[in-house]
C-alpha cells in the first residue's frame, strides 16, 4: 500500500490539451475497488485520437448499461464527457491495496489491463480503461472490480508472472490487436434474427436457400428506385440484385454494425468503381461480398472463417517498418503454416533497414523467404494472396485490391477514420473473391495468446520498442506518434518523473549503463532494470 497522497500524472483536460500534473491527487480506495502501481504503460496511436476527439469520441461518452448507476458514483477515475482524464490503455501492474468486497484480486497480483470492457456500454462504443474510466499514464490508478469482471464472470485484468519484464507485458496490447484481427469470426451467412433488406427490379434467385438456415428477424424488400425513403434505417444484411455503382453506394450507407452487403451481378458489369467507406471497414466491422452468378449464397460462401493465414499465401504487408507492421511481419514468419513467403514494405531504406535487422535473422532460422521491398523505387506485382496495411490512407487500400490474387484477404488493418471513402473496384472484389475486412481493439483470448508466445519464446515483444520515456518526456513521445517518427512503440515509466524521451539507439551517448544490457539493440528486462535502478 502506498502513503502518497499526490502523483505525477498526464492529464487530457479538452481538445489538443495535455497537462503534465506533479501533484494530482491518489484517489482513495473503495470497498470495490483496487490501487494498480503502474510499472510502465505504453503510448499507442489510438491516444492520439482521443487527444484529438477529446468529449466527441464514442469511448469518452458516459457509461449507460451493464453497471448499476450507483456504482459508477463511487468510482473516482469515471470521467465521461468533458472531465479531463489520464490516458494510456497498455499498462502492466500491480495491485498494492483492495477493498474488503473484492473477490478476485489480492494484493501483489501483477497484472495485464484489457482495456475495453464491452459490457459497459455507452451510446456508441463501450467503456474503455483510459478513456472514460482513467487510465495507467499515472503512478496509482484505482479500478473497480465490477468493471474488470463482466456480469458473465470474463476478467478484463490479466494475471502476468514476475518473469517478463514490463516493457514485455506492456507490449501485450499493440500485439494483441494484431493477433485479433486474424482472429476475428466472419459471418459467411445472414445474421440470425437480424434485418435483411433485398433490393431487386425483378427475381430473387437463391433468396430461399440462403435463408434456409439462418432465418432473419425481418425481411424488407423493394426496388432499387425505393432506396432514397430508407434513409436513416439500418439493417444486418443487403442483398442487391444489380450492376448499378450508384445504388450500391447507397446502401452502404445502410449497414449497420457488422452487416454484410452482398452484390448479385447476374452476368452484369459494375461500369465504375465504388466509394466505400473503408474506415468503417475497420471500425464498424462492416463487410462486402457478392458473386458474378445470380445466387447470393454464393456470394456468402467465399466468406472466409477469418483472417488468418493459410498455407500456401504470398503476404505482403504495406507499412511493414512501422511499430504495427513489425509486429505483423513477425507474426507471419513464425506462424508456422507451410509454403508461405513474406514481401515486407516502406518507403523509408533506413526503415526497412532496421526491420531486416530484427526480423530478417527469424526468416533465415524458420526457413520463410522474406523480401524487403522500397515501394518507392520498387512496385509490388500482382498475384498476392494476403495482404495487410499498415498505412492509414484510403488509396492504399484500394490499391491492395490491384496486387491481389485470386481468393486474396485484403486486411485493412490501419485505423482509417469512419466516413474515410475509398474508389474500390468492386467489380475485381468480385470476380476474384477478394475478401476485405478490418478489426479494431483486442478480446482477452487474443491477449492470453499472445501472453502465452512471449512465455514459450515464439516471439519477444521487445523489438517493437523503440523508445523509452518518464513522465517529462510524454510531450515528445506522443508527437513522434503523431508525427511517425518513432521507429517503434515508446513505453512510459511513471515512477520516472524527469526521464526524457530516449530512443534506444541514443542509449549508449545518453544511458550507458542501459545500453550495455541491451541484445544487439533490442530492450531486454536487465536494460529496463538498469534503467529503473538509475532512478
Amino acid at each position: 500500500m502506498s502513503d502518497t497522497k499526490s502523483q505525477h500524472a498526464i492529464q487530457f483536460t479538452g481538445v489538443g490539451k495535455i497537462v503534465h500534473n506533479d501533484s494530482k491527487p491518489v484517489d482513495p480506495v473503495g470497498p470495490h475497488q483496487m490501487m494498480l502501481q503502474v510499472e510502465a504503460c505504453g503510448i499507442c496511436f489510438s491516444d492520439t485520437k482521443l487527444l484529438n476527439a477529446f468529449d466527441s469520441h464514442p469511448r469518452k461518452a458516459e457509461v449507460v448499461s451493464g453497471i448499476d448507476p450507483a456504482a459508477l458514483e463511487e468510482i473516482p477515475g469515471y470521467k465521461p464527457g468533458s472531465a479531463a482524464t489520464v490516458p494510456g490503455h497498455e499498462p502492466v501492474g500491480r495491485i498494492i491495496e483492495v477493498g474488503e468486497k473484492v473477490t478476485k484480486f489480492k494484493e501483489g497480483d501483477r497484472v495485464l489491463v484489457q482495456a475495453d470492457w464491452k459490457h459497459l456500454r455507452t451510446p456508441k462504443s463501450n467503456g474503455a480503461f483510459g478513456y472514460n474510466f482513467e487510465g495507467a499514464l499515472q503512478e496509482f490508478v484505482v479500478i473497480d472490480e465490477r468493471c474488470v469482471v463482466s456480469p458473465d464472470g470474463e476478467e478484463f485484468l490479466i494475471h502476468v508472472s514476475d518473469g517478463p519484464s514490463a516493457a514485455a507485458v506492456g507490449l501485450i496490447e499493440p500485439w494483441a490487436t494484431v493477433e485479433g484481427s486474424y482472429a476475428w469470426q466472419e459471418r459467411n451467412h445472414v445474421a440470425e434474427g437480424g434485418r435483411l433488406l433485398v433490393i431487386s427490379d425483378g427475381g430473387n434467385i437463391g433468396l430461399e436457400e440462403l435463408i434456409k438456415d439462418n432465418a432473419p428477424g425481418e425481411i424488407v424488400t423493394v426496388t432499387s428506385d425505393a432506396i432514397a425513403a430508407m434513409e436513416g434505417q439500418v439493417f444486418d444484411d443487403i442483398i442487391y440484385y444489380g450492376a448499378d455503382a450508384d445504388v450500391v453506394e447507397a446502401l452502404a450507407g445502410l449497414l449497420s454494425t457488422r452487416a454484410v452487403l452482398c452484390v448479385v451481378l447476374d452476368g452484369a458489369q459494375l461500369e465504375r468503381k465504388v466509394a466505400l467507406d473503408i474506415g468503417r471497414v475497420h471500425y464498424d466491422f462492416i463487410r462486402f461480398c457478392g458473386t458474378t452468378g445470380d445466387n447470393p449464397a454464393d456470394g456468402y460462401a467465399w466468406i472466409p472463417a477469418t483472417g488468418e493465414l493459410r498455407d500456401g499465401d504470398k503476404v505482403a504487408i504495406i507499412g511493414a517498418a512501422g511499430p504495427m507492421g513489425q509486429m505483423h511481419t513477425m507474426r507471419a514468419l513464425t506462424s508456422n503454416f507451410d509454403d508461405i513467403s513474406v514481401a515486407a514494405t516502406d518507403l523509408s531504406d533506413e526503415r526497412l533497414q532496421h526491420l531486416e535487422s530484427i526480423v530478417g535473422p527469424v526468416a533465415q532460422g524458420r526457413g520463410v523467404p522474406l523480401e524487403i521491398i522500397n515501394t518507392g523505387s520498387s512496385e509490388l506485382q500482382p498475384g498476392y494472396t494476403h495482404i495487410s496495411c499498415m498505412v492509414p490512407v484510403a488509396e492504399l487500400v484500394a490499391q491492395a485490391v490491384d496486387i491481389a490474387a485470386e481468393g486474396a484477404i485484403i486486411n485493412a488493418f490501419a485505423g482509417i477514420p469512419a466516413g474515410t471513402l475509398g474508389e474500390f473496384d468492386l467489380q475485381a472484389i468480385i470476380e476474384r473473391r477478394i475478401f476485405m475486412l478490418g478489426t479494431s481493439g483486442s478480446d482477452v483470448s487474443d491477449m492470453r495468446t499472445v501472453l502465452d508466445k512471449i512465455e514459450q519464446g515464439i516471439i519477444d515483444t521487445h523489438i517493437s520498442l523503440d523508445a523509452v520515456t518518464g513522465m517529462a518526456g510524454f510531450r515528445d513521445a506522443i508527437d513522434a506518434v503523431v508525427n511517425r517518427t518513432a521507429g517503434g512503440k515508446i513505453m512510459v515509466y511513471p515512477m520516472l518523473h524527469d526521464l526524457p524521451l530516449t530512443r534506444l539507439g541514443d542509449m549508449p551517448d545518453q544511458l550507458p549503463h542501459v545500453a550495455a544490457e541491451l541484445n544487439d539493440g533490442v530492450w531486454t528486462k536487465a536494460a529496463e532494470e538498469a534503467l529503473l535502478a538509475g532512478r
